[in-house]
């Protein structure tokens, strides 16, 4: 059997001085020193380096949030400034629209051998006597029972109906499409005479009759029918609308013909009131190079 091993006294003395001197001689050296920090700077960095990465997420989070109220409120400003933009086009558009209109009225004003009096369209009735349209002259502006009526639109001048009542300060107009107004007319091409009638209806057309059988062949479709001027009802030669149809009845001689009217009433606004008694006093409109 072995005998157990017993440490001597000299020899675990001079372990423990071996230990002691190994320590010492590090801590005089500065290597646990060395360590400590480093272990230190480890914790103290990483705890900086998490700190800094929630203070930016916060601040990037607030950052974006502001930045979309910014957003949202800049949105709503270009939105209102693009509509003050088309509301101005729109105005300026329909500005552009009325000066031309007006020209054109003008230029017909000055150009007419008589006086005209232009006036605004205030109201119309397709269930009175004469599917009135009423407008704001009246006497004191010098219009009369049976004036005839134009208007111009699209650069082209028609026939608008006749004044029958009169008032102070406004007045009624027989439309050219009611069942009571007849007008002594021509077709421009053929100079043949006949009469337009209103069929009592704006969405229906005029009605051109006594136009002979035999000079259907002379004119056709689009054909323009003026006024003739006879009888002193209207002014000689203003149109009155386009040929649109004609049919041959078996039992009349005469044909029957359906016109358009030229002027479109349902954008009609202004016309022109025309006195054949008294002579344009209007000067001349002076045309301006652009």
């Amino acid at each position: 059997m072995k005998s157990p091993v017993h440490f001597r006294l000299p020899e675990f003395v001079l372990l423990i001085l071996i230990l002691f001197s190994g320590i010492m001689l590090g801590f005089s050296a500065g290597g646990f020193v060395i360590n400590f920090q480093k272990a230190g700077f480890t914790v103290l960095s990483s705890l900086q380096k998490g700190v800094s990465a929630v203070t930016g997420y916060v601040t990037g989070t607030v950052t974006a949030v502001r930045d979309m109220a910014n957003l949202q409120k800049e949105y709503k400003v270009l939105l209102e400034k693009l509509e003050d933009y088309e509301f101005l086009q729109r105005n300026n558009t329909e500005i552009r629209k009325e000066n031309e209109r007006l020209r054109q009225q003008l230029g017909f004003a000055t150009r007419s051998n008589y006086k005209n009096i232009a006036a605004q369209i205030i109201g119309r009735d397709p269930d009175s006597l004469y599917s009135g349209i009423t407008i704001d002259k009246g006497a004191r502006s010098g219009i009369k029972k049976g004036m005839p009526v134009v208007a111009i639109q699209d650069g082209n001048i028609g026939v608008v109906g006749k004044v029958v009542t009169v008032g102070v300060g406004t007045s009624l107009i027989m439309p050219v499409y009611d069942l009571h107004c007849n007008i002594s007319s021509r077709i421009q091409n053929t100079r043949d005479i006949g009469i337009v009638s209103g069929t009592g209806s704006v969405n229906q057309p005029l009605s051109l009759q006594y136009i002979r059988r035999r000079v259907m062949n002379d004119f056709q479709k689009g054909d323009i029918v003026v006024t003739s001027g006879e009888n002193d009802n209207y002014v000689r030669d203003i149109p009155v609308g386009r040929i649109t149809e004609v049919r041959v009845l078996d039992y009349d001689s005469s044909l029957v013909i359906d016109i358009e009217p030229i002027i479109d009433f349902a954008r009609l606004e202004t016309v022109l009131v025309l006195d054949q008694t008294l002579p344009n006093d209007r000067p001349p409109l002076e045309e301006k190079n652009e």
